[in-house]
């Protein structure tokens, strides 16, 4: 009981401490003004209007209330929400991505909304979780690696250069030693775990959306698959790089998606400098969250913004180069998603070959009227359940696995 109690007194001061820790810091800067945002409360600050299923809805209904930039605090973090094409416009000289501690891992973990209390990082368990399950990945990448060196080293694992796969050709730079910079084992596993972790979720969610999409607009469907058969021809096994120049509306169907479905909704970035925007001061390290989902189903630059229209794509040149900053489903300026084109290279070339090789259906007993297109909140937002379609075999591909 004794320990019970003690327990819950440093609890109680350490919670008192930050209060005051966070008075203090608001009594240092008496003058910034600060851009609107809801009602705080001490010590967990904005957190109850945020607290939710679904966060990316909550605060771009909080931000159609409060304007196109909003202040927030997160426990004790400092935080602006950029909900429009135009502040998003803006260079980010002043402006750098946000670190792991912030990333966007299911919820809110409590160590990046109170980083300075040490009670709070030793009693959340999220932290040490994601520092064991990154050196078990680490420890499988290392695998690999050494297992490739070793195929090379024996002379059975080299291929010629069109059918290198990425780690070949890292493996390939790294013996030629050609590059400015050393390409290290180290860099190269850090290249593995980005394309692991950062691209397996994502590109899996483009793809489930891209399917629900079109299976809950059946008219959209027909058009898709009859512009990769026709172009295509009945004669084809495997669709390639190369033939997605020639399919139009498959490209837009996947713009629309991503602009009704952006796998990452708020994109985390942190100020490095004092700056001021639209008139407000933004201090040194405040947590900036650019809402690409309020921007992407914004009236103001989108006509019917929560219908799914691909032909809205038809007549302009939006794409994902950020000359436009209402569609910016992979961030935008120098801290872009590196992985950008070789991402939508595999959805464009995985959609196709859906969409070529077999007919979508329900499974028997599901209807239209009852299918469901709501999501969760995660990494990424993915659909709340996940998508069962039957995959009928079209009569060109029959006719070709009998040849």
């Amino acid at each position: 009981m004794d320990g019970w109690l003690s327990l819950c007194f440093i609890a109680g001061s350490t919670l008192l401490a930050i209060w005051f820790l966070d008075l203090s810091r608001r009594r240092n800067n008496p003058n910034k003004k600060l851009p609107p945002g809801p009602w705080t409360l001490p010590i967990v600050g904005s957190l109850l209007h945020v607290v939710g299923a679904f966060p990316h809805r909550t605060i771009a209904e909080l931000s159609r209330r409060h304007g196109p930039l909003m202040h927030l605090r997160l426990g004790e973090v400092a935080t602006m929400v950029v909900s429009s094409a135009e502040v998003a416009a803006m260079r980010d000289e002043y402006i750098r991505e946000l670190g792991e501690s912030m990333e966007l891992v299911p919820g809110f973990c409590l160590v990046d909304i109170f980083p300075s209390s040490r009670l709070v990082r030793w009693l959340n368990s999220v932290e040490r979780r994601m520092r064991r399950s990154y050196g078990r990945m680490q420890s499988i990448i290392a695998d690999i690696l050494d297992e490739r060196k070793a195929a090379r080293a024996a002379g059975d694992g080299s291929c010629s250069t069109d059918d290198e796969d990425l780690l070949e050709v890292l493996l390939r730079l790294q013996a030629e030693d050609s590059l400015e910079f050393p390409l290290t084992t180290e860099i190269i596993g850090a290249v593995m775990f980005d394309m692991f972790a950062g691209g397996t979720d994502t590109t899996a969610t483009v793809l489930e959306w891209a399917m629900s999409e079109l299976v809950n607009n059946p008219e959209a469907m027909t058009k898709a698959q009859l512009e990769v058969r026709e172009v295509l021809g009945e004669d084809r096994v495997i669709i390639t790089n190369c033939d997605i120049a020639k399919l139009p509306y498959m490209r837009m169907v996947i713009k629309e998606v991503l602009r009704l479905h952006p796998p990452i909704p708020l994109v985390p970035r942190m100020a490095r400098d004092d700056c001021n925007i639209m008139g407000y001061d933004m201090l040194k390290g405040t947590n900036v969250l650019v809402n690409v989902f309020a921007i992407s189903r914004d009236s103001r630059y989108w006509e019917n913004p929560e219908e799914f229209k691909p032909e809205r794509f038809e007549n302009n040149n939006m794409d994902y180069n950020v000359t436009y900053f209402e569609f910016i489903p992979f961030g935008a300026g120098r801290r872009q998603c590196p992985g950008m084109f070789f991402g939508m290279s595999t959805v464009h070339i995985t959609l196709a070959n859906m969409l070529y090789h077999f007919n979508w259906m329900l499974p028997e007993g599901a209807c239209l009227t009852s299918f469901d297109m709501s999501e969760k909140f995660g990494l990424t937002i993915r659909r709340r359940y996940d998508l069962q379609l039957r995959a009928i075999p079209w009569v060109g591909v029959k006719d070709i696995l009998l040849r």
